[in-house]
């Protein structure tokens, strides 16, 4: 099983030159095309993201699939390998197999954990299959890197803890309300930041979203994305109490909502929690908010503390997973020399017998007196002996199979009976 990957990712090239080798989904058909039929490839698949290009292929013996694979690259984006051939890194067999999981797992990805990257990996292996380019002993060893993938995240807290500012804002909501179905959101300014947590806190459940503004553009592009109401901050008074959610993103240089305007919006709700975030630099809420009952007030600095805090917690949690991983390699790479046995047995046996009937045949020519029965009874001795010659090869052939380099004695195995696939 030659099987090799060659690629480069974010950890080895910088974003210059991973987006000049990018595929794009409508480019990989072709690409694939190109790809497994190149001499000396039989199967391929190409992996493009915005953090990584790889390319992963099982050739003919012998075949210098490193070069081959770069060359590959070079051609189809027009480059000379002198750009890129310094960031790239190459796996061959256990090492390609281990590799492949691990990107699966999102444990290569620049935010370990991360949910997108099993998707992409599925997609570019169902790309791959449909394109002609993925079957036999590729598509055996990705089905396998994507169950494996999926027990890393079932059996490891890897993508549980929340690793961004949106979505440590929407773990604390649960932790303060239980649940977000049905709460109400209040954005105070329209920042970047401020849109993409009120997105994560709809997706998880919150429902009614208002938007104080100025009379700004940006505020109204938001409410219309967000299908939010619009007031303006002088009618902020009549309307916060009723706000479950309040995330503060604004320009202003000074707090905008003091402890005792928030103690007025408890009594008017009968001292239901409220949850403040606050996102701005300079702060807009006075911290002071945070000493009343039922009011819990975090900063971006608070926010980040839980962040790096999950991140720990991934890491830890990352380091179990690398442990699945390297067990999973292992039983995958023992079924792939299984998978690879059967044949090699087969095609060895039937080659042996072959320059048996062979010779027996010539021999047969010879000797005309002999009766049918002599023939017969030769021809069965002959037969037995070489099924007898390869008991014991086979046996230890098994044997040795299940060794660390069992493929590479498979391999050597076919060259010197020069076996035929």
């Amino acid at each position: 099983m030659p099987l090799t990957l060659l690629g480069l990712s974010h950890q080895t090239a910088p974003v210059e030159v991973r987006e000049r080798l990018n595929f794009s989904p409508a480019e990989l058909p072709g690409a694939l095309e190109n790809l497994v039929g190149q001499p000396g490839i039989l199967e391929g698949l190409i992996f493009s993201t915005c953090n990584r290009v790889e390319v992963v292929a099982r050739g003919d013996e012998g075949a210098d699939l490193p070069r081959l694979l770069a060359d590959f690259l070079a051609a189809q984006r027009r480059m000379n390998r002198s750009d890129f051939d310094r960031f790239l890194y190459v796996h061959q067999g256990r090492e390609a197999v281990r590799h492949l999981m691990r990107v699966a797992a999102s444990l290569d990805s620049m935010v370990v954990g991360e949910a997108q990257i099993l998707g992409q990996v599925k997609e570019a292996f169902a790309t791959a299959r449909t394109a002609g380019a993925a079957g036999g002993v590729l598509e055996f060893v990705l089905n396998r890197v994507l169950a494996v993938a999926k027990k890393t995240r079932t059996e490891t807290g890897i993508g549980t803890a929340a690793v961004s500012v949106s979505s440590a804002a929407v773990e604390l909501g649960r932790k303060i309300f239980g649940s977000l179905e049905n709460r109400t959101v209040f954005l105070l300014g329209s920042g970047e930041m401020s849109e993409l947590t009120a997105r994560h806190l709809r997706e998880n459940g919150a429902q009614a979203v208002f938007i104080a503004h100025r009379s700004h553009e940006r505020a109204q592009q938001l409410a219309r994305v967000l299908a939010a109401r619009l007031i303006r901050f002088d009618e902020l008074p009549e309307h916060i109490a009723s706000a479950d959610i309040v995330i503060a993103s604004t320009t202003a240089p000074h707090y905008i909502l003091h402890k005792d305007q928030v103690a007025n919006f408890l009594a008017q709700r009968k001292n239901r929690p409220m949850f403040f975030i606050d996102i701005s630099v300079p702060r807009n809420l006075d911290p002071a908010i945070n000493d009343l009952d039922n009011v819990f007030l975090y900063d971006i600095d608070d926010l980040q503390h839980v962040v790096e805090a999950n991140l720990r917690e991934r890491r830890r949690e990352a380091l179990r997973a690398e442990e699945i991983i390297e067990r999973e390699t292992d039983i995958l790479l023992s079924r792939l020399k299984m998978l690879e046995l059967g044949p090699t047995i087969a095609a060895l046996q039937e080659k042996l017998h072959s320059i048996r009937a062979n010779e027996w045949g010539k021999t047969r020519r010879r000797l005309r007196d002999l009766t049918p029965e002599e023939a017969q009874a030769i021809e069965e001795m002959s037969r037995a002996t070489v099924n007898k010659i390869l008991h014991l090869p086979i046996s230890q052939l098994k044997e040795l199979a299940r060794q660390p380099d069992g493929l590479k004695l498979i391999e050597f195995l076919r060259r010197t009976f020069q076996l035929k696939d």
